[in-house]
């Protein structure tokens, strides 16, 4: 096999990278809808530039990416922030986030008989709403009120919940693919000793990093330590087989609620690595859409995307009524939640690292096949709508004005 050249792709990866950037900039278009349609374009099915040769030597740039993202992702959850908005937040998370899951399964399970576990991980997927694209419509038209408020918290808390379910449900799945007779008990014990271990190996390391960082404020200094932090935690979790997604994020949950100054140290330092390691994890993931299957899985990818559009939507205002919102958020809420390349995406790369080996076989390698090549699918369609129905609520609510 002709060796590959790591260090020119990685030029031309950030190459394509800046100049994506510069058009997305021009013509308004979300940065990270943008990424994608380049990564499809430079891939295995179009221009066979990002070969998948190319994409698994370049596999450990979407590993430290899953880390950032689920950096940022923690830091989001201010206990404080919660508590303020009451129940109302609570309640909107839990419908929306399980509505999905549930409507996307049993819509699914239909589709995949006896396969079952592949309508457990897309429902697990869909559970994910992406904050990017719907937080930068926000920011663009200064949008301020009870219904932006609320959206922000939303999307913010939504991702913890998700990969909380991609924990149960992916545990369930291995134990289906695998055909063990294995009672739901035992796995769903399985699941919990999962998030058990991914909570203490994320609230020790924070306490060693705070420990170790109380009086340290050197830039230079905190940006080698944060690094070493979440480098070693992507080892560990590796090693021992549980979600680096849920380990950081405990990680830095727990340093933003235990001391702040040190996140907000922290965070600035991540700040500057997020758009070098996004740009090439959304790049990435979007090479890995076969246009080529689209035919196969274009049907099941509308199905997906309205029956996640029914969860999210449904789930939503049933949360906001539940939890007494405002009249605005409840009708207006579920529209805004419909992006979803994200944590998404970063969970479906999950399922393609985590099913891709042997021991899981074919069965594996298709599961991994039909959930990126449906999320990508139907990404396009996400990141077009998303953002122009998130715009369009906020200003039938008065909370943006032209």
């Amino acid at each position: 096999m002709k060796e590959i050249n790591v260090l020119f792709y990685l030029g031309m990866l950030f190459f394509a990278a800046f100049l994506t950037k510069k058009f997305t900039q021009k013509f308004k278009i979300p940065e990270v809808t943008g990424y994608v349609i380049v990564g499809v374009l430079l891939g295995e099915s179009i221009l066979k530039i990002l070969t998948n040769d190319v994409v698994d030597k370049l596999g450990y740039l979407s590993t430290i990416a899953l880390g950032i993202i689920a950096f940022t992702i923690g830091a989001e959850l201010k206990l404080s922030t919660i508590k303020k908005l009451g129940k109302s937040i609570t309640a909107i998370v839990f419908f929306e986030s399980f509505g999905a899951f549930i409507i996307v399964f049993f819509t699914l399970a239909f589709v995949f008989k006896g396969e079952m576990y592949k309508a457990l991980l897309l429902g697990s997927v869909a559970a994910a709403t992406a904050p990017a694209a719907t937080v930068a419509v926000i920011r663009q038209y200064k949008a301020k009120g009870s219904l932006t408020s609320t959206i922000i918290a939303v999307v913010g808390i939504d991702d913890a919940v998700a990969l909380i379910i991609y924990v149960f449900a992916s545990s369930f799945a291995k134990g289906m693919i695998l055909g063990e007779h294995i009672s739901s008990v035992t796995i769903l014990i399985n699941a919990l000793i999962s998030i058990g271990l991914s909570a203490v190996i994320g609230i020790v390391a924070a306490y060693v990093y705070i420990f170790i960082m109380k009086n340290i404020r050197n830039e230079d200094t905190i940006e080698l330590m944060i690094t070493a932090f979440i480098l070693m935690l992507l080892g560990v979790t590796e090693q021992f087989h549980i979600s680096e997604l849920l380990t950081i994020m405990i990680f830095s949950a727990f340093i933003t609620n235990l001391s702040p100054i040190i996140e907000k140290r922290s965070g600035k330092i991540v700040d500057f690595f997020v758009p070098i390691f996004l740009a090439a994890f959304f790049i990435l993931g979007g090479a890995h859409l076969d246009i080529r299957v689209v035919k196969q899985i274009g049907g099941i990818g509308m199905l997906y995307f309205f029956a996640r559009s029914i969860g999210k939507i449904g789930g939503a205002s049933l949360g906001a009524v539940i939890g007494g919102a405002t009249d605005k958020v409840k009708k207006y809420i579920g529209f805004a939640l419909l992006p979803q390349v994200g944590v998404a995406l970063a969970l479906a790369l999950s399922i393609k690292k985590n099913f891709s080996i042997p021991l899981y076989g074919d069965k594996g390698k298709d599961i991994a096949l039909v959930v990126i090549n449906i999320l990508l699918f139907t990404t396009m369609i996400t990141e077009v709508i998303g953002p122009f129905l998130t715009k369009l609520v906020l200003k039938k609510s008065g909370e943006i004005k032209e």
